[in-house]
């Protein structure tokens, strides 16, 4: 027994010094410390040994397996070096190599626009609102006094959903004045931001598809003088001191008065151009005192509140602060343009 256990030993040391790969050490494993193994068939065997000799066969039996189970860590530690040194090896990397140029985003101007709207009018306290852009009708039209058989309602100006004309995309952003006098607490100041669609054909100032920005404010006491001196404001802190602007009477069926305000054509500075069609002049938003109609709809007192409201185009505020000629270049997403700001 004494000559097979160094048999075992010497033979399973060689082994393991041997070994190449996972599967082999494995099978080596089994081979000498399995259930059936070789060290296992020999142990098996001290049973026919005498009372003296057990001892010292039981202790080098012990010997010979501590020395081939350290043989088998070896052998498996020496493989894991192995095998993480070839990883490392593939996977190294020449820091000293010039690195790829990463090309780095930039806002688009009309988000740059938008977010100079929000911080003007957060700075004087308004509220930022959201709502959805597939509205009814009822909110869109009934509720701002644009009854039916308004131009406004016309298929061929409106995108409706259904034959009734009750469900829409909204043609304004002018809704969000009636979600929010049936929600917000008196008084308020808000602006709404958001996509609109109409049916509009593309042209240098026009898109079926643009963005609005809604604005209002209800309180006792307010006047026109109020929207004015807001809108110039905001007018110069958009394109800077001294920017002209104009207010031109107009129509609205949800303000009373009503006016549209110009600003001078940054592209040809009022001498008239393709950009402002020859007038010199390029519209940017539509405003008036809140229509008393309206405030009763929604369950204000005309009598003890008053309010204004406004809709400005951010397309067209995005042309007059970047001075870009074309509404058309925002929705093309040519690098060569947006790599301008």
């Amino acid at each position: 027994m004494k000559e097979q256990l160094a048999k075992i030993r010497a033979e399973a040391l060689a082994a393991f010094d041997s070994v190449k790969d996972a599967a082999a050490l494995d099978e080596l494993r089994v081979r000498y410390l399995g259930k059936k193994g070789e060290l296992t068939a020999v142990l098996k065997q001290m049973g026919k040994l005498s009372a003296e000799e057990r001892p010292a066969m039981g202790q080098l039996a012990n010997e010979v397996r501590a020395a081939v189970e350290q043989a088998l860590e070896n052998a498996a530690r020496k493989m894991e070096g192995a095998a993480l040194s070839a990883r490392l090896k593939a996977e190294t990397v020449d820091v000293t190599i010039p690195g790829r140029q990463v090309q780095l985003g930039r806002r688009h101007p009309m988000n740059t626009a938008l977010d100079e709207i929000k911080e003007i009018f957060t700075g004087m306290g308004f509220t930022v609102v959201d709502g959805p852009e597939v509205e009814l009708a009822q909110l869109n039209f009934d509720r701002l006094n644009a009854e039916e058989g308004h131009p406004s309602r016309d298929w061929s100006d409106t995108f409706y959903f259904d034959e009734d004309s009750r469900v829409m995309l909204r043609s304004q952003t002018s809704p969000m004045q009636v979600r929010a006098m049936d929600t917000m607490p008196l008084p308020i100041r808000m602006i709404a931001p958001g996509r609109v669609y109409r049916k509009d054909e593309v042209d240098a100032t026009h898109s079926p598809m643009f963005h609005q920005v809604e604005g209002m404010v209800i309180d006792k006491g307010v006047t026109m003088a109020d929207l004015k001196g807001t809108l110039n404001l905001l007018a110069e802190k958009l394109f800077g001191a001294g920017t002209v602007t104009r207010f031109r009477p107009h129509h609205f069926p949800f303000t009373e008065p009503s006016c549209e305000m110009d600003v001078q054509c940054h592209k040809c500075g009022g001498a008239g151009c393709p950009t402002c069609k020859g007038e010199g002049w390029i519209e940017i938003l539509g405003a008036g005192m809140i229509h008393p109609r309206v405030l009763e709809m929604a369950g204000i007192d005309p009598e003890q509140w008053s309010g204004w409201a406004f809709g400005m185009g951010l397309e067209r505020t995005a042309l007059r602060r970047f001075k870009i000629s074309d509404l058309r270049l925002i929705f093309e997403n040519d690098m060569r343009f947006l790599e301008q700001f």
